[in-house]
């Protein structure tokens, strides 16, 4: 039996929330649950482990007095669906976020995380 290695509650993602390649404005993925170190997003291609990406979202008036938020995720797991076999799910820690945009990440896990039993 695998180990849950995470320090941080996870919760599900109660709203479709898109995540793209701030360089590239190419589609990555969407979230389907968040801690408050990172997140899973599901992705219609499998992303190489270990790598670092610079990462957006479009944020709603709810969680920000901003259009959107950029910030850097590092990939650290990449599974296949268990139920989807076209899509792979990725395991993002988040990092060097400021206090502001820390504080837009918590809005988003308090607001859209609903707990969850995995």
């Amino acid at each position: 039996m695998e180990t849950d290695r995470r320090r941080q509650q996870r919760r599900r993602f109660t709203y479709y929330m898109q995540v793209i390649d701030a360089n590239t404005l190419q589609f990555v993925g969407h979230l389907t649950d968040i801690s408050l170190t990172g997140f899973r997003l599901d992705s219609d291609r499998p992303l190489p482990v270990n790598a670092n990406y610079k990462l957006r979202v479009d944020l709603t008036q709810d969680v920000a007095n901003k259009s959107y938020l950029i910030f850097t995720g590092r990939s650290r797991w990449c599974a296949e669906d268990k139920l989807e076999p076209n899509l792979y799910n990725v395991g993002f820690e988040v990092g060097g976020l400021s206090y502001d945009d820390s504080m837009i990440f918590q809005r988003m896990y308090d607001r859209y995380g609903a707990d969850s039993r995995w």
